[in-house]
């Protein structure tokens, strides 16, 4: 019994070994197989297999020759593209899509062009009468009564100038029409005795001529008058929601804006609030230096008149304050308006007394009166205004061109403060100057300078200050 342990011993020592071998000879064979498979082409592996010769000659892609060249790999596209064009198209498309949403706005102002007008108007009588509403509640009214009392005498002034007006027009009609004919008589005999030799042939041809475009032109005329019609109920129309919209905005301004600032995206919010009052501020500014400047010219322009015995002075005066609100255009188209009166009614030589008074006070006007009146608040440049007023008659007629300019002014505001809100927002959350830039960014004191004085005596030596937050 006592040979049994190690005769148990030797046969598991020789079943180890025994396995050993199995494992090395099972690792030879696969070696082997290995070989074999690498010596053996893909065509006749292919052959062998019955797939014939066409699939391996297909599967095999042979190695290139030595003495062939080496073919660089073929860039990524983009990378390809110079890096100008890349940021040339990046705009491209941003452009485009700017371009199509503003063709868009532009389509939806068209479709309700007179609700649009009517609230901008609505908008530059606010801005003239609100100032007359905080200094009624300064005086102790509530807000409701100073509303309506401002509303009420704004309006009613200016359906009295509206009314004396179309009075005068009438009152003077005949006495203008027989001046007309009396001055086209001056005016022919002028022609006549003049140096351009001006036949009286040629005159009545011109009469003729005219006579006959009337006649021809009739249904024209017609339908042009119609077409008045339609624009007088229109503006009757924008009128009505003007004063319904001033109305509003007088009683309820604030709120509304409140409500217009929660349409504004939260990040956004911050600056569009700053920037709303400081539009309000130029709008107002703007309203209120363009009335005392129209004001000024029609008194200088309608006493100059007066003054030279022409007929309708009261109402060409009015007319030249309602054409001073489009800028440029306004004060041309009046004072040829006044012209022509002068010339057709008194002769040449007041109509060049007319056109003296029209321009003296037109430069007055231009040097003098609007810088001083409106100052630095609405601050244009001439280009932006002939642009803006060449756009704005395009797009909306007369309307267009009298909201043209305030328009551009307070988006110029506007755009200023947020550019400078952005800045300022930048600089506040950008990390402070540390190391040497901070000694760089923190002022010194100039070589040379006495130190400055301290608590201890003066012992404490000069350190710069630290860098503030700006």
């Amino acid at each position: 019994m006592s040979k049994l342990p190690g005769w148990l011993g030797q046969l598991g020592a020789e079943l180890t070994r025994i396995g050993e071998r199995l494992e090395e000879r099972r690792f030879e064979a696969d070696d082997e197989d290995d070989e074999a498979a690498h010596r053996v082409s893909p065509a006749s592996a292919g052959t062998e297999r019955g797939d014939g010769p066409a699939r391996g000659a297909a599967d095999h892609v042979p190695p290139p020759p030595d003495y062939a060249p080496s073919v660089a790999a073929r860039p990524d596209p983009v990378a390809a593209i110079p890096w100008g064009m890349r940021v040339a198209a990046e705009a491209g498309w941003r452009l485009l899509v700017l371009a199509g949403t503003l063709w868009v706005l532009m389509r939806v102002i068209s479709a309700v062009q007179l609700v649009v007008l009517a609230f901008v108007a609505a908008l530059l009588v606010t801005a003239m009468l609100q100032p007359t509403v905080a200094r009624l509640r300064r005086y102790g009214l509530p807000r409701g009564l100073a509303t309506a009392v401002t509303a009420v005498l704004g309006f009613v002034i200016m359906g009295l100038v509206g009314w004396f007006v179309v009075w005068q027009v009438m009152d003077n009609i005949d006495t203008l029409s027989d001046k007309v004919r009396t001055g086209i008589e001056d005016l022919k005999n002028w022609l006549l005795d003049s140096p351009f030799h001006v036949t009286d042939q040629q005159i009545n041809d011109i009469a003729k001529n005219l006579s006959d475009t009337v006649g021809t032109n009739t249904e024209a005329i017609t339908s042009a008058g119609l077409q008045g019609v339609t624009v007088m109920v229109e503006l009757l129309t924008g009128m009505l929601l003007a004063m319904f919209s001033t109305l509003f905005l007088l009683y309820d301004g604030k709120r509304i804006w409140q409500w217009v600032l929660k349409l504004v995206p939260a990040q956004a919010r911050p600056g569009v609030a700053g920037a709303g009052p400081r539009a309000w501020r130029t709008l107002t500014a703007y309203v209120r230096g363009t009335v005392i400047v129209a004001l000024i010219d029609a008194i200088f322009i309608g006493l100059g008149i007066y003054f030279l015995n022409v007929p309708m002075a009261v109402p060409l005066a009015v007319f030249i304050f309602l054409f001073a609100f489009i800028p440029l255009v306004g004060a041309v188209v009046s004072g040829a308006l006044a012209v022509v009166v002068a010339l057709v009614t008194e002769g040449v030589f007041t109509a060049l007394m007319v056109l003296v008074v029209v321009l003296a006070v037109q430069q007055i006007e231009g040097h003098i009166l609007q810088p001083f009146i409106l100052g630095r608040a609405v601050r244009v440049h001439p280009l932006a205004v002939v642009l803006s007023v060449a756009a704005g008659g395009m797009i909306a007629g007369i309307g267009g061109a009298v909201v043209a300019v305030p328009l551009v002014a307070v988006t110029n505001t506007v755009v200023g403060y947020l550019r400078s809100y952005g800045q300022e927002e930048s600089r506040r959350h950008s990390p402070p100057p540390h190391g040497s830039t901070a000694l760089d960014a923190a002022p010194t004191t100039a070589p040379g300078s006495p130190p400055e004085d301290s608590d201890d005596g003066g012992d404490r030596k000069p350190v710069a200050d630290a860098p503030k937050e700006l």
